[in-house]
């Protein structure tokens, strides 16, 4: 494993396990935190609002006894916070999930904007923080962002914050804080950790044929993934790639990663520039299957429509509404189709992307529920009674 410091001279594992994708599985769980651990894994990514995870993630280091090993990352739920009283209310539960008297790095979760800031401070969290701070509840204090690289450089400006969270990724250099913003807040001194490195994974197992291609022909040894995580290690302003990992295989394939990184030499860097443009040309939406979106009052898998939506550009559209027939069910007699979108906009509320989900929705029906096809299902869903 490689090391790198923070803010206060900690050692971080430059390889994070990001903890928002656990498996369902919670003895898959269970083997994938023991092996990050044994591999040198030392900084875990949980939040509230994960479904499970920090009680699960605690479970696992408590049975163990392996929380003085790591170093918990967790996040304060912004989004939910209504009054003063809900800092202890959400951090009180988080303490009990985890199994801890502390946490190492306390984010402030989803920052999109000053505005949200200014919001909480208002209620009075710069008093609170340094009350946890001073009692050793928490040990550092950082935030997480999604929006504009104006907005993030004036949260940072605001308070004397220890470590960030930004997404980025070598498809999305100049999204959202982007390079300006990883830039700014290394030249403040703070650790910088990354979110979607591998945009939900699109950037492992999601490219195009011919960029694929691309990067076999620059280096046959690497694989996508190798090169994603690779283009980030390569910069020094980066203290923590944040993997979502899925099971112990794939922790496995991004602990070998880890440990035969080297610098890139300037030949394979201009290998990126060749991938991105023929990247660009076939994912229609940016999302990254986060599930903030979710769920659904109507029942729509949304991260599953748009990625098939995706696919069938990449894989070809046979294989895509194999797909979406199987993800929507629509051939039951109650389908999870996009079609039955009421329009309501809770999920572009909720998606850090920003996505017009609404207005993609339309075009995933568009381009998978014809009328021809609609016409055959409503056949289908007779006969099937």
């Amino acid at each position: 494993m490689q090391y790198r410091k923070d803010k206060h001279g900690n050692k971080l594992s430059a390889l994070g396990l990001g903890c928002m994708r656990f498996p369902r599985d919670k003895s898959e769980t269970e083997r994938m935190v023991l092996a990050a651990i044994e591999g040198g894994v030392n900084f875990f990514d949980t939040a509230y609002i994960y479904p499970g995870s920090e009680a699960t993630l605690g479970s696992i280091l408590a049975n163990h006894d392996k929380r003085k090993d790591v170093f918990i990352a967790t996040k304060l739920p912004s989004m939910f916070l209504k009054s003063a009283a809900d800092f202890d209310k959400y951090f009180s539960e988080q303490l009990r999930r985890l199994q801890t008297d502390y946490i190492d790095h306390y984010f402030i979760h989803n920052l999109p904007d000053f505005a949200a800031w200014e919001r909480l401070v208002n209620m009075g969290i710069e008093d609170w923080l340094a009350e946890k701070k001073a009692a050793g509840k928490i040990r550092q204090i950082g935030f997480s962002f999604h929006g504009t690289c104006d907005e993030f450089i004036k949260i940072l400006d605001a308070y004397p914050w220890e470590f960030t969270m930004i997404q980025y990724n070598y498809y999305d250099e100049t999204y959202q804080a982007g390079r300006e913003g990883l830039h700014a807040a290394a030249k403040k001194g703070i650790a910088v950790m990354i979110m979607e490195p591998l945009l939900g994974g699109q950037l492992a197992t999601g490219l195009p044929k011919q960029a694929v291609a691309i990067f076999e022909k620059s280096n046959p040894s690497l694989t996508p993934a190798d090169w994603a995580l690779w283009w980030l290690w390569n910069q020094p302003e980066i203290t923590v790639v944040v993997s979502g990992m899925k099971n112990t295989q794939i922790t496995e394939s991004n602990l070998r990663s880890i440990n035969n990184f080297r610098p890139l030499s300037d030949k394979e860097l201009a290998v990126y520039a060749d991938v991105v443009a023929l990247t660009r040309k076939s994912y229609k939406i940016k999302c990254t299957s986060c599930n903030y979106c979710l769920p659904c009052p109507k029942g729509i898998n949304i991260p599953a429509c748009l990625s098939i939506y995706n696919n069938s550009y990449l894989q070809g559209y046979s294989k895509g509404i194999t797909q979406y027939a199987t993800s929507t069910a629509i051939i039951t007699k109650k389908p999870n189709s996009p079609r039955l979108c009421n329009g309501c906009g809770k999920c572009e509320k909720d998606c850090p992307q920003k996505i017009p989900i609404r207005q993609e929705l339309k075009k995933v029906a568009r381009r998978f529920e014809p009328l021809p096809i609609r016409m055959m299902l409503a056949l289908v869903r007779r006969i099937i009674g």
